[in-house]
């Protein structure tokens, strides 16, 4: 799918400074390079910096005061607010990638460095993409319950206070999952074709666009028009070390423990777990009801890619 160039627009950035490379980062000299790259190509950039509990309603704010775009800055989790917010207002959203691991912009082949991507989103080449949804709440990386949402409440536990303490985190959380990997039942119904199947797994995985073969688990590309479904059999503490092994590879599918398919629409439903399951979507922890609709909605997310694109 081509990417539309369009000029003379005004733009509003909402800029985390709470989020990853941007709490080093001098945010005065950052807005006003901004503001220079933007002005070079012929657009009016207002830049916002807000703390973390902040974003959302800052976001809010610009796409309601006829800004023609937006630009967020942040981690995973501000580039998928600001991603849900642009989805339901029809604005292009362009990704500065601030956070640890930016999975959202690597799907999007941007510039991985704060300073590099300014360029590139001034060129403003809008393109659409995929957005799913998981009970309505849109996101753009991945849906997933069992062995990532333990990871993840077992990292949320420990105290880190930078992008490296968060990665150590996250390691010493994988070793605690390995020795201790869940398992639960969950009855699941592809693209309503009404064959439900039920089965006992250790993890859940529903990835906006099929996964790429690489180690950080984001999708090559973002315009297939459907959700990656990876289902996990109960694994042992060595099955669980193989398929970590498999996914620094980059060869997770080919473990064979995994079942991957497509799908337009999946249903979950929990049928032990009464109170909801715990689950992750796009790195926030959360619980979500016993029964979970996911669907992909194909081409409505716009987004500012490289010329190349």
């Amino acid at each position: 799918m081509f990417a539309l160039r369009k000029d003379d627009m005004k733009i509003t950035a909402v800029l985390n400074r709470d989020g990853g490379t941007f709490r080093t980062t001098d945010m005065q000299a950052y807005c006003a390079s901004a503001v220079k790259a933007f002005a070079a190509k012929g657009h009016d950039l207002d830049c916002v910096v807000v703390g973390g509990d902040e974003v959302v309603s800052a976001l809010e704010k610009a796409s309601a005061s006829g800004a023609d775009a937006l630009v967020a800055g942040g981690g995973d989790g501000t580039i998928s607010a600001a991603a849900g917010i642009a989805w339901k207002t029809g604005l292009p959203l362009g990704v500065v990638p601030a956070g640890t691991m930016n999975l959202f912009a690597r799907s999007l082949k941007l510039p991985l460095d704060i300073w590099k991507v300014l360029d590139t989103l001034a060129d403003v080449q809008i393109q659409s993409v995929d957005i799913a949804t998981a009970n309505g709440r849109p996101y753009v990386h991945q849906f997933s319950a069992g062995l990532h949402a333990r990871m993840v409440r077992m990292r949320n536990s420990m105290n880190f206070a930078s992008k490296l303490g968060k990665m150590r985190a996250s390691t010493n959380a994988a070793f605690g999952v390995m020795l201790d990997p869940p398992r639960f039942e969950v009855i699941f119904d592809i693209d309503g074709d009404g064959r439900s199947d039920e089965r006992p797994v250790s993890a859940i995985s529903v990835s906006n666009n099929p996964l790429g073969n690489n180690a950080l688990f984001f999708a090559d590309d973002l315009t297939t028009g459907k959700l990656g479904v990876y289902l996990a059999d109960p694994l042992e503490p060595t099955g669980v070390f193989s398929l970590a092994f498999d996914i620094m590879r980059g060869r997770f599918t080919d473990n064979q423990a995994v079942t991957a398919s497509t799908a337009k629409v999946l249903r979950l439903h929990f049928p032990k777990h009464r109170q909801g399951a715990a689950c992750v979507l796009d790195g926030e922890l959360l619980r979500m009801p016993r029964d979970v609709e996911i669907k992909i909605h194909a081409g409505e997310l716009k987004v500012l890619v490289p010329a190349t694109a």
